[in-house]
């Protein structure tokens, strides 16, 4: 038969441990084909059994106690039951105790005969013992009191000299959080294990196989017998099989001489360990053993219970936080003043220790970092994102980045504005951690038991490490309920969204039609009051001519407004603004509303630079619309007293228009939106107070119906706005 092939700590992690072909020598082995005939034995049962095997005997027809007989077959008969538990019968033979095992395995049928040298008399109160330790370790309301009960309660009906909880972390490390030990022994309490001490397929044993044990670390393994042709013999279920050899070192190293290891399994997964070591030979006896097994069972339940409590309290405060947080963001126009009333009760319920919104370049923080920080990590975030996105490591954030987190790595980021690039951004401080490994955790070269190879570590004094670049991991908990926060923000800024464009079509609606027909009366009547004015004699009507200008001047302005209102209206609807293009002199069309302004406002200079003419395909009376906008916007928001610069030229085959201001630089949040309808750094502003914030969007608009482009930047203290547009021909 083929088995386990000999192994270091090279080949370790892919070490066939579950087909070693030999077994620990304080028990004998049988197995059988699924038809009950003899496969195979352990060297040692003919023995210790008093059996004469021979490969197709019948197993009826084994000299073996009745009750043996009896369990292997009904063990052949239930073979294809999986869910069948192994059968156990306590049996004399040749005078000595032994507890014998059967389960099926891989289409075969395996009898363990393991001795037993505690009394049933003594077994039966280990058994009581162990049924207590259940009741108390049930009342236990936290993990680590749990813990801490458990490691306690197993070391008082085992013996062992010491009995110790591990707790795994994600990245398969494990923490000592519990510890039971003879006072003579050095603690191994809040220690660390490396992930690479229990490799993937042991990790994957102890998890089908909850219950190992190794009576004496100095055993000399006994072969399996067998057909040469035949299959190894899968052991993963069997309690007398024999272990990997760097193992039994590894634990030697330890001066350990027995032990026993009860996994702690919750849905599947690998949460944590009870170890138990003896410094001298020990051989639990099997019922005792599947006394802790029931332990560590009822100690996954308990603690997957509180586990789920804690997570149906965070998800409890997490809804109350999202449902006061849409009632905030249904209520408020600004998303970031509605997510930043809730910003305390979000990092409570997130563990994170800061927070950053965005929309549109704004930026709101809330936490001790700085804003150029802030800005850094708004722009290491994905375009276009619909998901959450999570670092935990320093290595999840982009290299340049690097050297400019400071105390802040870990992040969880929800994209609830993709279009308007918003984001609420929770971040957690780095976890600075000094870890006291279980022995320096990195492998040496030495000359081991088994020959000069990687040979496991030889002192478990504590090795001291400190452990830079990482955050506490994001819980699963905590990601689900960022993902139901995430919908319910995309579904209230979207229900917002769609209740901001009703009431705008309605406006649009309003201003369209209700308003422009009495507009024009009105206009009428100016007109009309300006012309008998100016026909009637004496004081009496001297004022009529002025009253008159002023309320056309009042009624063109709401026109205009009505026009720009109407303008966004077409392009919403993707409409377009209906531009025809015909060659146009640039040159004198600026040229003409230059004149106009230098009329209307001689207080303010305006500096024009221009050689020759420049033609370009355009709508002119769009084009119009254009440059006095921009030439408006420079009137507005331009410093008191100082001249507004207007340049044309040709260049690379563009007409290219600068107009600059003095002022002071347009904030990065603001600069950000400039070009957005109904912005609000244009409502209510003094210098423009009948200003919607419309003129620049329609004018970005009119430009690109163009072909063009217009954009902004601050050169020289001045506030530049710069047009470009293909020349004619």
């Amino acid at each position: 038969m083929e088995h386990g092939r000999h192994v270091d700590l090279l080949s370790c992690a892919d070490e066939p441990i579950h087909i070693p072909g030999s077994i620990q020598p304080h028990g004998a082995l049988l197995f059988f084909r699924h038809d009950g005939q003899l496969a195979g034995w352990s060297a040692n049962a003919p023995a210790m059994l008093g059996i004469v095997p021979e490969l197709g005997l019948p197993f009826a027809a084994l000299a073996l106690p009745p009750t043996a007989l009896e369990a292997i077959g009904d063990c052949i008969a239930a073979r294809d039951d999986d869910d069948a538990a192994p059968l156990v019968a306590g049996l004399n033979i040749g005078g000595a105790d032994y507890d014998c095992v059967v389960h099926a395995a891989d289409g075969r049928v395996v009898a363990e005969f393991e001795r037993r040298e505690t009394s049933s008399e003594e077994v039966s109160r280990f058994a009581i013992k162990a049924h207590g330790s259940i009741d108390r370790l049930r009342r236990q309301k936290t993990i680590d009191a749990l813990l801490a009960s458990a490691v306690q309660q197993v070391r008082e009906f085992t013996g062992f000299d010491r009995v110790m909880a591990y707790r795994f972390r994600p990245d398969d490390s494990g923490d000592v959080v519990a510890e039971s030990r003879r006072d003579d022994l050095v603690p191994y309490l809040g220690q660390r294990y490396p992930a690479g001490d229990i490799p993937a397929q042991a990790r994957r044993l102890y998890t089908l196989n909850t219950l190992r044990t190794i009576a004496d670390m100095g055993y000399a393994a006994v072969s399996l017998l067998g057909a040469p042709d035949a299959a190894p013999l899968d052991m993963s279920f069997s309690v007398l099989r024999s272990v990997s050899p760097v193992h039994v070192e590894y634990l030697k190293n330890m001066g350990v001489c027995a032990s026993m290891s009860v996994s702690i399994v919750i849905n599947g997964r690998l949460w944590g360990l009870i170890a138990c070591h003896h410094m001298a030979p020990k051989l639990v006896p099997h019922a005792v053993r599947l006394a802790a097994d029931v332990l560590a069972q009822v100690m996954a339940s308990t603690i997957h219970s509180i586990e789920a409590r804690e997570d149906a309290s965070l998800a409890e405060q997490s809804a109350r936080v999202r449902t006061a947080l849409v009632e905030s963001l249904l209520l408020d126009d600004d998303p970031l003043d509605a997510i930043g009333q809730h910003a305390r009760a979000l990092l409570q319920a997130s563990g994170a220790q800061a927070m950053l919104v965005t929309q549109h370049g704004k930026i709101a923080q809330f936490g001790d970092l700085s804003e150029e920080l802030a800005e850094a990590v708004i722009h290491s975030l994905p375009e276009n994102q619909h998901d959450l996105v999570v670092r935990e490591l320093q290595a999840d954030w982009p290299a340049a980045l690097h050297g400019k987190l400071g105390k802040w790595v870990g992040m969880l980021a929800l994209p609830f504005d993709p279009l308007g690039h918003g984001w609420c951004v929770l971040l957690r401080l780095e976890q600075i951690e000094q870890v006291a490994w279980g022995g320096r955790p990195d492998k040496t070269v030495a000359l081991g038991p088994l020959g000069e190879r990687l040979t496991p570590r030889g002192s478990f004094d504590a090795w001291y490490e400190t452990v830079r670049g990482s955050a506490h991991p994001w819980e699963a908990s905590v990601l689900a309920n960022a993902r139901l926060t995430l919908a319910e923000l995309v579904r209230a800024v979207n229900a917002h969204r769609a209740q901001t464009e009703a009431t705008r079509a309605q406006l649009l609606a309003m201003l369209g039609h209700d308003l422009r027909d009495p507009l024009h009366s009105i206009s009428m009547a100016g007109m009309v009051l300006e012309r008998t004015g100016n026909g009637a004699a004496g004081n009496a009507g001297s004022h009529q001519p002025t009253l008159g200008k002023r309320i056309q001047s009042s009624t063109n302005r709401m026109q205009r407004m009505i026009g720009q209102v109407l303008d966004m209206s077409r392009i919403d609807r993707g409409m377009g603004l209906g531009v025809t293009l015909q060659p146009v002199d640039m040159k004198a069309l600026l040229e003409d509303l230059i004149d106009e302004a230098r009329m209307a406002y001689p207080g303010i200079p305006i500096e024009l630079v221009c050689d020759d003419a420049v033609i370009v395909n355009a709508d002119e009376g769009r084009l119009g619309q254009v440059l006095s906008n921009l030439l408006s916007n420079a009137r507005h928001h331009g410093e008191p007293g100082k001249s507004v610069r207007v340049s044309l030229k040709a260049h690379a085959g563009q007409a290219v228009l600068d107009v600059a201001n003095a002022g002071k630089e347009i904030p990065h949040e603001l600069a950000a939106t400039l070009f957005n309808p109904f912005k609000r750094a244009s409502l209510n502003n003094p210098r423009n107070r009948s200003g919607m914030g419309l003129g620049l969007y329609i004018a970005q608009q009119i430009v690109r119906e163009h072909s063009g482009e217009i954009a902004y930047r601050y050169e020289d203290e001045r506030v530049v706005f710069t047009l470009r547009l293909p020349l004619a021909g």
